[in-house]
């Protein structure tokens, strides 16, 4: 899911770097506000956590691949979708410099995808299935199966948009391809989930509140 350079005009790249940075400066408020010297050890973990699973990919045709995401670990485990923003930021950051996995120009279209709507998605999904159905595996798993999935079809969406394949193709490709991956994504988040929160209840938010990044001052 990482989009290399060269697979979107500068133009459009330069169109999701607005947006993007939009969403890593609300990100960055979210840390300064929320971070504290119990939460920087778990945001750590988190971080290398997603950096491991993202490291796994699989060839989808056309070009791309496909992996884990880990946006709605992040935003669950931290209780706000821009802790997903804030952790895949400098996930991508650290891939696409030194890693070469993903590109420069096209990296604000990564942040878009598996921070933002990972996040976001992850997030809000975890808080109306959890209205629901009062349960934390249950939802834990769809939260975290619809934010691998829906980012995997934005991401066709914007090569679409880009010339770069075509739209039926590049649905049917990420889609089918992520649906699968998903799954896996679902059993990975539930464990950590559970995980933590019998180590460290007090450092988890499942409640899930408000976010506090997405006030504005």
């Amino acid at each position: 899911m990482h989009i290399p350079d060269a697979f979107i005009p500068i133009w459009q790249g330069a169109i999701y770097w607005i947006i993007a940075l939009v969403f890593v400066a609300l990100a960055l408020r979210w840390a300064r506000n929320e971070m504290n010297e119990e939460k920087l050890p778990l945001v750590a973990v988190l971080a290398a956590g997603i950096f491991a699973l993202q490291s796994f990919n699989l060839p989808v045709s056309m070009g791309t691949s496909g992996h884990l995401v880990g946006g709605a670990l992040a935003a669950i485990i931290l209780g706000s979708p821009f802790a997903a923003v804030f952790i895949l930021s400098l996930v991508l950051i650290v891939q696409g410099v030194l890693f070469g996995d993903g590109g420069i120009t096209t990296m604000g279209a990564n942040i878009i995808n598996m921070g933002v709507i990972g996040g976001f998605v992850g997030f809000y999904s975890f808080k109306g299935l959890m209205g629901v159905t009062k349960s934390m595996p249950i939802s834990g798993f769809v939260a975290a199966w619809l934010a691998c999935l829906i980012p995997a079809l934005a991401c066709a969406v914007e090569m679409y948009f880009a010339g770069t394949f075509p739209l039926t193709e590049g649905l049917v490709a990420m889609g089918i391809y992520h649906a699968i991956i998903g799954v896996i994504e679902g059993f990975v988040t539930v464990a950590a989930i559970y995980l933590i929160t019998s180590v460290r209840p007090d450092l988890v938010d499942t409640g899930v509140k408000t976010p506090a990044g997405a006030q504005v001052p």
